[in-house]
């Protein structure tokens, strides 16, 4: 393989499991009772009967403990790789295996692995920091909310709704758990994707269209429309800003017309966690409403389009109209076509047919209303 001049080359491989293994796992899950641990998919167009308490903090915090935890074990890495090159003591290996090794140490990858390792690592059922969130008692209550099987989305499709993540609440925004988990673990293999283009010498652009064609894959089959019947534009929207998380790990990252600073710095060949960068931008930016599935809608397969259709106009549209008395459709509408993009990059939102979409069929169409604020 031609490798570019320059660019870092060290790209950790990591593999999901083929559509067939995934279906014959999803199955066993089912029949021997351990379907308690899997999230799959969300539901936010059934709202909760009280508001969530935001447990963005609480979330934020964990995760900047393990990126703390990760930056302490590279550095750890580093000192001994050092120490070897200085002293060459027993146990070393040779003195230019030392220097490549601190080459990758020293790079936004090893920082990034690190951390995947710690909260994106897992199975193709969960994630390390999935099993914390389904597990932890949050401080604020309530911190999540799954609606009855009566009133789901997915009362004709009972493995989806086994697999139905809670909805929680984040910086002002709701979505499923399982989004957290896509940024941090399928995230994760976009920003592989990404990396091994570059390496391979492709442009920054197509390196980031060959992930997002990937993410679109697997919603079109294991993640999505062949395993549950849904193709989730906001899981593609989690996948690609997780891809931009890792990224911004050691290096500045453009949000919304605004320069985020890197999080993580070298110095003196150590990395270094700037304290006011993580507090303020590790996570929130990242978590809008393009991960809520009622805002950005979902595709559904033939056999439960319909089905869900019924449920959202029965159950989630009386709740809509009710908690939200001035949203239009223009403006529900416009607040949708709004998600389509992020920060002005395409992440591959896809127009489906068997959109369910809550502007058609919650809210009339007065003009005279006010947007969602």
């Amino acid at each position: 393989m031609q490798l570019c001049p320059g660019r870092e080359t060290a790209v950790h491989s990591f593999n999901f499991m083929k559509p067939t293994l995934f279906a014959v796992l999803i199955t066993l899950s089912i029949f021997f009772g351990s379907i308690s641990t899997l999230a799959f998919e969300t539901d936010q167009y059934n709202l909760p009967p009280v508001p969530l308490a935001d447990i963005g903090d609480e979330v934020s915090g964990y995760v900047e403990g393990h990126l703390m935890g990760a930056v302490a074990r590279v550095n750890s890495e580093i000192d001994k790789n050092v120490n070897c090159l200085e002293t060459k003591t027993t146990g070393c290996r040779s003195s230019e295996s030392h220097r490549q090794r601190l080459i990758y140490l020293r790079s936004n990858d090893a920082i990034a692995h690190a951390f995947f390792a710690a909260v994106g690592d897992g199975n193709v059922f969960t994630t390390k920091f999935g099993n914390w969130m389904r597990e932890h008692k949050f401080r604020s209550q309530p911190d999540r909310y799954k609606t009855t099987l009566a009133e789901s989305i997915f009362v004709l499709n009972l493995a989806d709704y086994l697999t139905l993540g809670a909805t929680v609440r984040l910086f002002g925004a709701e979505f499923g758990i399982d989004k957290l988990e896509h940024i941090f673990q399928q995230g994760y293999k976009y920003y592989q994707i990404e990396r091994a283009a570059l390496v391979r010498c492709e442009s920054p652009n197509e390196a980031v269209k060959k992930a997002v064609k990937w993410g679109q894959r697997t919603e079109r089959t294991y993640y999505g429309i062949l395993a549950s019947g849904v193709y989730s534009n906001a899981d593609l929207y989690a996948n690609y800003v997780g891809m931009r998380f890792y990224q911004g790990f050691t290096r500045p990252l453009q949000i919304n017309g605004k320069m985020r600073p890197a999080i993580v710095h070298l110095n003196k060949g150590s990395w270094n966690i700037d304290p006011a960068a993580i507090r303020l931008t590790f996570l929130k930016p990242f978590l809008t409403d393009h991960l809520n599935e009622a805002f950005n809608p979902s595709a559904f397969r033939f056999t439960l389009v319909r089905s869900v259709r019924r449920a959202v106009k029965k159950y989630g549209c009386p709740d809509w109209r009710q908690a939200y008395p001035d949203l239009t459709q223009m403006a529900m509408a416009t607040h949708s076509k709004s998600l389509e993009m992020w920060n002005g990059e395409d992440y591959g939102h896809t127009k489906r047919s068997r959109i369910v979409r809550l502007s058609e069929l919650c809210f009339d169409s007065k003009d005279n209303q006010t947007h969602r604020q």
